[in-house]
């Protein structure tokens, strides 16, 4: 860990003791958000945070639901007063008028949130509760702009300067091991067994962003197998019987499972930073490695497919690899970008679509969500910022040529 992390851990970890300061206070919560908000003493307010805090992960989901409104309206913006601000300031452009209408246009439920995290340790609760507001929030415009809120303030909270990238190995702690497990979102972790054979032989990696606010909590991470050659199965990267590679022998990267970890943090990105530091630092400790791909599912292929009235038969592997290089390069969302959310991550890194392998995840989500279809993506660290760029003007989704050779195979076919 750098030195600027331990710094911040040493802030982050400061203890706060309750037998300090004033007792609970009994209000609704409501009224103690809006004090804390009109509070001036620091030991006052962290009472008061303590309480709104501790209170409200008590609750049940309506009572959360009826809190967050509450704040979510209460705490809103005045459209009159940020107009009579604007108007001020564009007919007296000053420090001062510019403060008024910065001041007017920002709602107070955005002081709460920074107030409440004014307590040591407030961070998580408060990415808990955020994952609440996702959760129960529903269409209410108003949560959504209250999740909005959280969103600015998280975003700047979370910013690539603050995470820590750690490696994860089998000598890590077993608390974190534990999130490990539970956090796997992709190929899922079946046991203690299963997790050693994904960190412990040399040609295994894994890498998780933390934060030091939340030093106990990955808040994403990557698993990273070391091969000869760009594989074309999870299977064979996963199965007990397969012989560990010494890691200074490998020539290729292959990213085969990035898990984010907390709900709280959806559409904060971290993933687009951690690939592309994993990279760097595998390329720096390892001189071999010529080659950094994922081994991606395709989680939308089969329900898409489906959609648009096209048969698939897993049984075929040439139709499907067809099929999901057809899907892969020309399915749009609505936005006219890539249709498969995954290919909207990857192509936004930088990457290609380079290979596309059927029978590649034999397990039953893999034939559910793909018939069985993986894809690599591959990553050229001299090429990733101009695809990058490439992708954000124009949505091109760049691939290789046997790529669009077998998505055209699919269009021949088209009646």
């Amino acid at each position: 860990m750098t030195l600027l992390a331990d710094l911040l851990s040493t802030v982050f970890e400061r203890r706060y003791r309750r037998d300090t300061v004033a007792p609970f206070d009994g209000r609704p919560l409501a009224e103690l958000a809006e004090a804390l908000v009109g509070s001036e003493g620091e030991t006052s307010g962290l009472a008061l945070a303590d309480e709104i805090l501790t209170r409200f992960e008590t609750l049940e989901d309506a009572d959360k639901l009826a809190f967050l409104e509450e704040i979510a309206s209460r705490m809103n913006i005045d459209p009159e007063q940020v107009r009579n601000c604007l108007d001020a300031y564009e007919q007296t452009p000053s420090r001062t008028s510019y403060r008024a209408f910065a001041a007017a246009a920002e709602p107070a439920r955005q002081e709460l949130v920074r107030r409440l995290n004014r307590k040591p340790g407030a961070t998580a609760a408060l990415v808990r509760m955020r994952a609440d507001l996702i959760r129960l929030g529903g269409d209410n415009p108003d949560l959504q702009a209250l999740d909005l809120d959280f969103r600015h303030l998280f975003a700047s909270w979370f910013n690539r300067g603050f995470l820590v990238l750690r490696p994860i190995s089998w000598e890590s702690p077993a608390h974190i091991l534990e999130r490990i497990i539970a956090y796997e979102a992709v190929h899922a972790i079946h046991s203690w067994n299963d997790l050693r054979r994904r960190l412990e032989p040399d040609d295994r990696r894994c890498f998780a962003f933390f934060h030091p606010a939340m030093p106990d909590e990955p808040l994403i991470f990557v698993e990273v197998a070391l091969t000869r050659g760009i594989p074309g199965s999870v299977q064979g990267l996963l199965t007990e019987e397969r012989e560990a590679l010494a890691g200074q022998e490998a020539d290729t990267a292959v990213f085969y499972s990035i898990s984010n970890c907390q709900a709280g943090l959806a559409g904060i990105s971290f993933g687009n930073s951690l690939i592309k530091q994993v990279a760097a630092d595998l390329a720096a400790e390892l001189a071999g490695l010529k080659t950094f791909v994922t081994l991606s599912p395709i989680p939308g292929l089969t329900r898409w497919l489906d959609a648009e009235g096209l048969s698939w038969d897993a049984a075929d592997p040439e139709a499907m690899r067809a099929l999901a290089a057809h899907y892969l390069l020309h399915a749009r969302s609505q936005r006219g970008s890539p249709h498969d959310p995954v290919a909207r991550f990857h192509l936004g890194n930088g990457a290609i679509i380079h290979a596309v392998h059927a029978e590649a995840d034999t397990s039953d989500k893999g034939f559910a969500q793909s018939g069985g279809t993986m894809v690599n993506y591959l990553y050229d660290l001299k090429q990733v910022a101009q695809n990058h760029e490439r992708f954000v003007e124009t949505s091109e989704v760049i691939a290789s040529p046997k790529v669009h050779a077998l998505a055209a195979a699919v269009a021949a076919d088209a009646p």
